[in-house]
């Protein structure tokens, strides 16, 4: 039970992945424009392997305007020649309705380069005097553009926009956003850094910038995603909100960079933005796999100094680090408090609980905390059950180990490495050998481990009972 339940994750973060939002009104400068530099030298974007191509189709949902119908692939080579040529046996012997945007597409899709994807939609327009292309059609030329593996090279995307802005559809919030997001689709996330610093006709809402730092943070140096922020406050003013010092203190909090989690906190408070709980959850987790329970007290009370009010997972975070710490008294008055706020526990606080218990040596309050917990309705799980066993184990309780271990089988649930790796070594020691090799089979019948593992454990339960016997 070394690692945080489910259940106590925070909800994801409020970003719009799927849809442009309108761009909000300029907001002013604010007065600590470098908080978020560093005194370290500026590290260069780091240079990802480029993935395998895409095509637009692959990004087909996040076009706005009416929905396009997928054609079927009428283009299998990508010579615009070609292309033309069936274009014009279409618009000479077809009196059916035909749709340009879906044929222009369908020759994105087959490989064209952007080049020839301008000179095909020409020639889509003079073969169809009543087509117009819209924002939607040059919206498809400029994700393809973004979608080339041409890293470094934006001239194409340029083009794209300049194409738009020449045509009377200059670049809006939705072109940005897609630009962006197709960019990191295709692992272009410099370009897509790139684009927005230098290109001042494509200007990102909240969600377009978020969702880009989020990226930046995921595959990119810690100096580097400050650099953009700093960069972008600077070239086109648009200053970093909650979700943005949400993302960089998430982003530090799993790298365990607790002392810069706590900086740029005090950089958000700085600039007038005030945490959420979702924030300080974060950085309680991080102080969790650290084992710091102190420190998680103290951003406990800050909170409440701040008048945030904890939420269920602030709760299940204290009780786990509490109860890791083997601080299961005091674990157990926050499981009241929250009660009397108005949290139930669920099973990662009863899960919690029950692990530092057992690790206490309190398996019989463990097992009556198992029972209250069935009686309020919070059915446990593989968790619960392999703390539960692995305790009874260490307490020298393997009978009922056995009993919760077939509880366990028929439920279907899978062990544990800490639990099966202990359960192994008290039934070899209590010379139950038979029983050892039955659990070595479930374990690898119910591929609770790999094969590896499961017979090292066991090698190494046989080998520690043989030397105790010499």
């Amino acid at each position: 039970m070394g690692k945080i339940p489910p259940a106590m994750r925070s909800a994801p973060l409020p970003i719009s992945l799927l849809k442009p939002r309108p761009s909000p009104p300029p907001r002013t400068p604010s007065s600590s424009s470098n908080l978020l530099e560093i005194p370290k030298p500026r590290v260069p974007l780091y240079k990802g392997p480029a993935k395998k191509k895409k095509t637009t189709k692959d990004l087909k949902r996040t076009v706005p305007g009416p929905s396009i119908p997928s054609p079927p692939q009428l283009f299998n080579s990508p010579d615009v020649s070609e292309a033309k040529a069936v274009v014009d046996a279409i618009s000479s012997a077809s009196s059916a309705s035909v749709n340009p945007v879906a044929l222009l597409q369908s020759f994105c899709n087959a490989g064209a380069s952007p080049a020839d994807s301008f000179s095909f939609l020409r020639h889509l327009s003079l073969r169809f005097p009543s087509f117009t292309p819209d924002r939607s059609a040059y919206h498809i030329l400029l994700i393809h553009s973004c979608l080339q593996p041409t890293l470094g090279n934006i001239s194409s995307i340029n083009a794209s926009l300049d194409l738009m802005s020449s045509s009377g559809f200059p670049p809006d919030s939705s072109s940005a956003d897609l630009a962006v997001r197709a960019l990191c689709s295709a692992s272009r996330e410099d370009d897509a850094t790139e684009l927005l610093l230098r290109n001042l006709s494509v200007r990102p809402d909240p969600f377009t910038y978020n969702f880009l730092v989020r990226r930046l943070a995921k595959t990119r140096s810690l100096s580097t995603v400050y650099a953009f922020v700093d960069e972008l406050r600077s070239v086109a003013n648009i200053q970093p909100d909650r979700i943005t010092y949400t993302i960089l203190i998430d982003s530090v909090c799993n790298s365990r960079n607790l002392r810069e989690a706590t900086r740029l906190l005090g950089i958000l408070k700085h600039s007038g933005i005030k945490p959420d709980c979702y924030l300080y959850n974060n950085i309680m987790k991080a102080y969790c796999m650290l084992d710091q329970c102190g420190e998680v007290m103290e951003v406990y009370n800050k909170m409440k100094d701040e008048g945030i009010e904890p939420d269920l997972v602030t709760y299940n975070t204290l009780i786990f680090g509490l109860s890791k710490t083997g601080l299961v008294d005091q674990a157990k008055k926050f499981l009241n408090i929250m009660t009397n706020t108005g949290y139930f526990p669920d099973i990662a606080t009863y899960t919690s609980l029950i692990s530092g218990m057992c690790r206490k040596g309190d398996t019989l309050g463990a097992q009556k905390l198992l029972g209250e917990m069935e009686q309020r309705g919070c059915s446990p799980n593989e968790c619960t059950y392999n703390a539960l066993l692995m305790g009874l184990c260490k307490a020298g309780s393997l009978d009922k180990g056995m009993e919760l271990y077939r509880l366990m089988i028929n439920g279907g649930m899978k062990l544990e490495n800490p639990a099966y790796a202990t359960f192994l070594r008290h039934l070899c020691r209590a010379n139950k050998i038979a029983e050892a090799y039955e659990v070595f089979d479930y374990a690898r019948e119910s591929k609770s481990l790999t094969d590896d593992v499961a017979y090292s454990a066991l090698e190494n339960s046989l080998k520690a009972v043989k030397k105790l016997r010499l």
